[in-house]
């Protein structure tokens, strides 16, 4: 159940996200290098293109959002390592890249194990970076100013449910599951993402809470919104709460 990170607030990000002022390019071949990169058909050819911008303009003031870009690609193609590796230089040219940040703190969280000696400092790692966007959006200006308010309000409220969502995901990695809920909660309410919802339910299987559990999964399948493979795995964690339950009786 991976969820495309490039949504509706990430869609807005056509510039650098902390830029204070509107980065400008130097040349019609770095105007045409930077649409490559906006125009790639998938995310290997939105990497190479994000290479291609950097190799040949080393002193490009896009090199954040070009970065930026490179990560939300690696997410895409599930790469764990190329994430890490281009989110930490996204950091390095954009420290309050609060998407980023956010891209970064659920992947960490996510492959975390329960026996990984490293476990507690990579849940560590999440949560700061988790918190951190969560205070570079209480400041956050519009990426771009041609951006309506209510959709950057929208996107707003976007990322600050993925903060929710990656501080859920660290909290359950850590068996906290109450505290897991509270955050999934939050990130339900705030956007409503259907996969988000399969979580809290699943956290409420966690928590032995099954009728919670059945409640939540049946708003997920019932909904028309739902794409099949949400619904396979909201169905599954259903008939999960329906036999733990019935043992539990």
């Amino acid at each position: 159940m991976k969820k495309l990170v490039l949504s509706a607030g990430a869609l807005l990000m056509s510039l650098p996200l902390a830029a204070q002022k509107q980065p400008q390019p130097k040349s019609q071949k770095e105007v045409e290098a930077i649409m490559a990169i906006q125009n790639a058909p998938d995310p290997d050819s939105r990497i190479a293109a994000v290479e291609n911008l950097l190799t040949k303009f080393a002193d490009t003031e896009f090199k954040g959002f070009a970065l930026y870009m490179a990560t939300v690609s690696a997410q895409q193609k599930n790469d764990f390592e190329k994430l890490i590796l281009y989110g930490e230089r996204t950091l390095e040219a954009d420290p309050k890249n609060y998407a980023t940040m956010l891209l970064m703190s659920s992947a960490i969280a996510m492959r975390t194990r329960e026996h990984d000696l490293d476990r507690e400092e990579k849940l560590s790692r999440a949560e700061k970076l988790a918190k951190d966007a969560g205070e570079a959006l209480k400041t956050a200006t519009k990426p771009n100013p041609q951006i309506p308010d209510e959709q950057w309000e929208a996107a707003k409220k976007d990322f600050q449910a993925q903060m929710h969502e990656a501080l859920g995901i660290t909290a359950s990695a850590r068996k906290k599951y109450d505290e897991a809920i509270q955050h999934f909660k939050t990130a339900v309410e705030l956007n409503g993402d259907l996969s988000t919802m399969v979580r809290l339910g699943s956290t409420y299987n966690l928590a032995q809470k099954y009728d919670e559990a059945i409640a939540t999964l049946d708003r997920v399948l019932a909904s028309a919104d739902a794409p099949p493979q949400v619904k396979q795995v909201a169905q599954a964690e259903r008939e999960r709460a329906v036999k733990a339950k019935g043992a539990k009786n």
